[in-house]
């Protein structure tokens, strides 16, 4: 018997990916989550879950950032990428973070079934036409990828905000929280990243595509 975690915002697609995967896995049990702190809840609370199928886009997970942060609190669990995207450098970060598959939601119910199939053996799946055109990220993005993986999900939101360019009441005000409490994560960011700026920090983001 598998366990599947289905981690993405919308009801529909997680409706019909569990209508496909019951078609192709026997005895399969399907859990959902819909954004990265339900994702992490439902982690936390069952250790048997076979494969987790991650969105990139789903709240809270900020592009790589829910996979970097999945795989250094679970670092064992197989993680998949279901993704609208296809772009090359994309799949390169995701499987060069760890993913064992990067799965696009285009694909036919019978290919996602094969592409699982090859994840649940051990091997890595993308898609064929994206094969050739994998550059491996450097040990930069490693690096840096290791010291966002040490942020918090709510100091991630802190650092999404910096990214968009608000000013720390704004980002009190969206969070609900003190702008004491916003500088306090602020300083944590800047610690745990290792830069001193603001501008150095949404550096961070830009370059590993937060």
């Amino acid at each position: 018997m598998a366990k599947f975690l289905i981690a993405d915002d919308h009801p529909l697609f997680r409706e019909a990916l569990q209508g496909a995967l019951g078609n192709h896995f026997e005895e399969l049990t399907l859990r959902e989550a819909e954004d990265l702190d339900s994702t992490l809840a439902a982690l936390n609370e069952d250790d048997d879950v076979d494969l987790l199928l991650l969105d990139l886009h789903m709240p809270g997970s900020g592009d790589l950032y829910g996979l970097i942060r999945v795989r250094e609190d679970f670092p064992l669990l197989p993680v998949a990428i279901i993704s609208g995207s296809e772009d090359a450098s994309i799949v390169a970060k995701c499987i060069g973070f760890g993913a064992l598959g990067f799965i696009p939601k285009s694909l036919s119910s019978a290919k996602i079934a094969e592409a699982i199939d090859t994840i649940l053996q051990g091997d890595t799946w993308v898609p064929e036409e994206t094969r050739g055109r994998l550059d491996g990220i450097t040990d930069e993005d490693q690096e840096l990828a290791r010291k966002v993986s040490e942020l918090t999900p709510q100091q991630y939101r802190v650092l999404h905000f910096l990214h968009e360019g608000l000013l720390n009441k704004q980002i009190a005000y969206q969070l609900n929280i003190t702008e004491a409490t916003v500088k306090a994560h602020i300083t944590a960011i800047f610690r745990k990243l290792g830069v001193y700026s603001r501008t150095q920090a949404v550096l961070v983001a830009e370059r590993l595509q937060l």
